[in-house]
């Protein structure tokens, strides 16, 4: 699973928006997305991540949410 796509199960099963570190927390404890240098995911890199794929989320009020 890619980092992008680990986001959008995250944020789909939650019917809510989440904060990036809450998210980046999920995705390691889910063991969804290994980084290629084995280290845990961080909120920069999902702020980064989410940035990247404006089509796909949307981020308001400090929360991350699917873009729909």
């Amino acid at each position: 699973m890619t980092l992008p796509e680990a986001i959008v199960y995250l944020l789909a099963s939650s019917n809510h928006g989440m904060k990036t570190d809450q998210i980046a927390r999920l995705v390691n404890e889910k063991g969804l997305y290994q980084h290629w240098d084995g280290k845990p995911v961080d909120g920069k890199q999902i702020y980064a991540c989410v940035m990247a794929h404006p089509e796909t989320f949307v981020k308001s009020e400090g929360l991350i949410r699917l873009m729909i």
